[in-house]
C-alpha cells in the first residue's frame, strides 16, 4: 500500500501530462486579461475614429430625420433610406468590430499559447450531471470567481461612477449645444470614461494573471504514485529493461564466443582477465575479437583450446588490452610493440611446433606502458607460453 505522500499531488506536473492537457483543451485563461484588452482596444479605436464617426453620426441624423412629403406618404422609400442608413452605419462600425475580435481571439494566447481542440466541445456525461454541477458551485474554484466577480464589480462600478458623477454637468450641458458639437463631445467623455475605468481593470490584469497561471499548474500536479506509473509507460518497466538489456548482453557474448576459434592468440591474466586477438596481412593492425573476466575470462580459454588456440599468460598486456580496447577495436597505438612481440612468439611456435627446429624464447619483458595497466602496482605473476 502506497504512503500518504505518494497519494498527495506533490509533484510538478511532467511534459507528457501538460501535452495531454493542452490536448483535452485544457490551457491557461485569463478572463481579466481579455476583458481588459478589449476594451481598452474599444478605448483606443474609439479615440481614434472618433472624429470621423461623429461626423457620420451627424450626417445620419440630419439625411434620416429629414422626410419630405413624397416619402411620408411612401413607406417603401422610408423602409429603403432607413436600410441605406443601417449599412452605412454598420459599414462605418466595421473596423471596431474586426479590432475587438482580433484582439479577443490573440490576447489569450499570450498566457496559454495556441491550442486547437475539439474535445471541449464533445459531448460529456460529466457536464449535464447535475451533481457534478453543484459540486462546481460549492468548490473552492466557485468561491474564489464569485469573489473575484464581487470585487470586480465594485471596482469598475466604483471608478464608473466616480467618473460620471465628476462629468456630470458636462452631461447636462450636452442638452443646450449644437448637434454636431454634442456627439463631439460626447464621444470624448465616452472615451474618457472608458479610458479610466479600463485603467483600473489593470490591478485585476495584474493579479488574475498570476493566480490563473498558479491555479492552472496546481491542477495539475502529480502524486508520486503518477509519476512513477508514468515513468514506467514512457520508460518501460525497469525489470522488463533489465531483462532486455540482460538478453541482449547474452546475445553478445555469443556472438563473441563464436569469433574465438578465429583468433591468433587469447593472452590470460591467468583468469581474471582474457582477450582474443586477430591478425591478418590485410590489416592495419591487430583486432580484439573477444574479452571477459572471471566465468566469461575461462569460457573464451576454454572455446580457445578446443579449437587449439595459443593461450598465454602474460598479465600485463591483457590487463592493458582489456580495460583500453573494446571488442571489434583495433589494439591501442601504445600496444603496438607488446602486441607484435606476442604474435612474432605465436607464429615462431607454430612454425616450431609444425616443422621442429629452435624452440621459440618468450621475450622476459613486454613494452606495456604503466598508465595503461590499472594494476601494474600489484606483484607481477611470471610471464609464460603454452599451447593447448
Amino acid at each position: 500500500m502506497a504512503s500518504d505522500s505518494d497519494l498527495e499531488r506533490t509533484e510538478a506536473a511532467s511534459a507528457r501530462r501538460l501535452q495531454q492537457a493542452r490536448e483535452d483543451g485544457n490551457v491557461p485563461r485569463s478572463r481579466e486579461l481579455s476583458t481588459f484588452a478589449v476594451t481598452m482596444t474599444g478605448v483606443a479605436l474609439l479615440i481614434l475614429l472618433g472624429g470621423r464617426l461623429a461626423d457620420f453620426l451627424q450626417q445620419l441624423a440630419q439625411h434620416a430625420f429629414t422626410f419630405d412629403q413624397a416619402t411620408v406618404r411612401d413607406t417603401a422609400t422610408a423602409l429603403e433610406r432607413f436600410k441605406e442608413a443601417m449599412f452605412q452605419t454598420l459599414w462605418q462600425i466595421l473596423p471596431i468590430f474586426v479590432g475587438l475580435l482580433l484582439v479577443a481571439a490573440l490576447v489569450p494566447i499570450l498566457i496559454g499559447g495556441w491550442n486547437y481542440s475539439l474535445k471541449p466541445v464533445m459531448p460529456k456525461f460529466s457536464k449535464i450531471n447535475p451533481f457534478t454541477g453543484i459540486k462546481r458551485l460549492f468548490s473552492i474554484n466557485a468561491a474564489t470567481e464569485g469573489l473575484k466577480a464581487i470585487l470586480k464589480s465594485m471596482l469598475i462600478g466604483g471608478v464608473a461612477c466616480w467618473v460620471i458623477w465628476n462629468e456630470r454637468m458636462e452631461l447636462v450641458g450636452l442638452v443646450n449645444m449644437p448637434l454636431k458639437s454634442a456627439l463631439a463631445k460626447l464621444i470624448d467623455l465616452m472615451s474618457h470614461t472608458f479610458l479610466i475605468v479600463s485603467g483600473a481593470m489593470i490591478l485585476l490584469v495584474v493579479l488574475d494573471v498570476p493566480y490563473q497561471l498558479w491555479q492552472y499548474y496546481k491542477q495539475l500536479r502529480m502524486t508520486k504514485e503518477e509519476v512513477k506509473r508514468e515513468y514506467k509507460e514512457q520508460e518501460g518497466s525497469p525489470e522488463v529493461k533489465g531483462r532486455i538489456r540482460q538478453l541482449q548482453r547474452e546475445a553478445a557474448r555469443r556472438r563473441m564466443m563464436q569469433e574465438v576459434p578465429n583468433a591468433n592468440v587469447i593472452v590470460t591474466n591467468p583468469t581474471h582477465y582474457a582477450v582474443a586477438i586477430k591478425y591478418t596481412e590485410d590489416m592495419r593492425a591487430p583486432r580484439v575479437l573477444a574479452k571477459g573476466s572471471l566465468k566469461v575470462a575461462e569460457r573464451i580459454i576454454e572455446i580457445g583450446r578446443e579449437h587449439k588456440v595459443t593461450v598465454m599468460r602474460v598479465p600485463s598486456f591483457t590487463r592493458a588490452l582489456y580495460f583500453n580496447a573494446e571488442i571489434g577495436d583495433e589494439v591501442p597505438s601504445r600496444l603496438y610493440s607488446a602486441a607484435a612481440q606476442v604474435l612474432a612468439y605465436v607464429y615462431q611456435l607454430n612454425v616450431y611446433q609444425s616443422s621442429g627446429g629452435i624452440a621459440p624464447v618468450f621475450p622476459d619483458q613486454l613494452d606495456v606502458p604503466t598508465d595503461l595497466d590499472p594494476q601494474h602496482n600489484q606483484p607481477p605473476e611470471a610471464d609464460s607460453a603454452t599451447r593447448h
